[in-house]
């Protein structure tokens, strides 16, 4: 990296799981890029953690986030505390003057989400980034760069199924008492069906209208278990979404996504992005990943703050993602189909910009390619 980049001063409010596994690595590979200056937890034990493995001193550590805003050597803060704590966070945040990388979604239901989006419009000087680290994951942009390249022609059916057991697991997310007891709608279905709307959107553009059905099969966390969904995009392509979070283990299963072409198929999965031809050629596609997003995220905040390079993951993005969950439950409740709100901005074929490096003239994924012959 250059020695002209200038390093944000980072606060950290909460520093649980998520940034222990999601964002202190990334936050570490870009050592020169940010510098954390403050950190907060109301568990201290939390916080010591933290403090041993990421050599901050605790001596920049305090108890109550509000010390941490009223710090002058904080430029931002990166918040990863329960649902429920993100939009009144973000909001004493942006009042102390402080850009915000705020974990996803943007609040408990629609009405926080949208809520939060009136905050960061009122402090245009500031960035404000829900941290959707999906619009970043380097298979899912490459994904993205074939479909915009016309690799299967014009998407007109996208089904995708995700089921996976959902209990509480010591050392896991699905640990977290916040969680079981869900004090925000959706329950599992907000909290890990963002990150598959964040993909839906990207790949598919937005939705113009959903129908839900919904049922509770686990008795572990509240919320409804199961949630699937009949979709029809901007795009005209109609496409089916089912998550479901059952108590019970279920058989491995491979949730890969599929978008089906007017040349082609594609199946995006966690060991490849596959093209299958119409003369039974299969293309695959193994893309090296640094992480699940988090460097890239973190490296458009700070392009975005220090030099004011367009942000993908804004408070808008998010609040669609929100919405498609939440309009799709509200649907299972009411008996209804139910459109998506245009506003604040249009509904579009191409939804989420394709993110790149700043100044890069590709995508700087590094893939790979095999092509299997037509048996025959």
């Amino acid at each position: 990296m250059s020695t002209s980049v200038v390093p944000i001063r980072l606060g950290i409010i909460g520093t649980g799981l998520a940034i222990e596994q999601l964002h202190w690595p990334a936050l570490r590979d870009l050592g020169d890029r940010y510098r954390v200056t403050a950190f907060c937890n109301h568990t201290r034990a939390k916080a010591e953690r933290f403090a041993a493995y990421s050599g901050v001193s605790m001596d920049r550590f305090s108890e109550d986030y509000h010390d941490l805003l009223r710090r002058d050597d904080v430029d931002a803060v990166l918040i990863a505390l329960p649902i429920p704590l993100n939009m009144p966070v973000t909001r004493d945040a942006l009042e102390a003057g402080k850009h915000v990388i705020c974990e996803k979604p943007p609040g408990s239901n629609e009405a926080e989400g949208r809520q939060l989006l009136e905050l960061a419009r009122a402090h245009p000087g500031q960035v404000v980034m829900i941290a959707e680290n999906y619009f970043y994951r380097d298979d899912v942009r490459f994904a993205r760069s074939l479909l915009d390249g016309g690799a299967i022609g014009r998407v007109h059916l996208v089904p995708w199924r995700k089921i996976s057991q959902l209990v509480p697991r010591e050392g896991t997310f699905s640990s977290t008492p916040w969680r079981h007891e869900a004090a925000y709608e959706g329950g599992p279905q907000l909290d890990a069906g963002v990150h598959d709307t964040a993909q839906i959107r990207m790949l598919c553009g937005d939705v113009a209208r959903v129908h839900g059905e919904i049922q509770d099969a686990n008795r572990t966390h509240r919320g409804p278990s199961d949630l699937t969904m009949t979709l029809r995009f901007v795009s005209g392509a109609v496409g089916t979404y089912t998550a479901a979070y059952p108590e019970l283990a279920m058989p491995e299963e491979p949730n890969d996504m599929r978008l089906y072409g007017t040349e082609g198929v594609m199946s995006v999965g966690r060991d490849a992005i596959r093209i299958f031809r119409p003369d039974g050629s299969v293309e695959a596609y193994r893309v090296e990943q640094r992480d699940g997003g988090f460097f890239n995220e973190l490296l458009n905040f700070h392009e975005a703050v220090t030099v004011g390079a367009p942000l993908v993951g804004t408070v808008v993005q998010s609040v669609r993602n929100m919405e498609i969950i939440l309009r799709g439950i509200k649907s299972a409740r009411q008996g209804q189909v139910i459109k998506m709100d245009p506003a604040p901005e249009p509904l579009s074929e191409q939804a989420v910009p394709l993110w790149r490096p700043l100044g890069a003239d590709d995508l700087g994924i590094r893939v790979t390619r095999e092509v299997s012959a037509a048996h025959a």
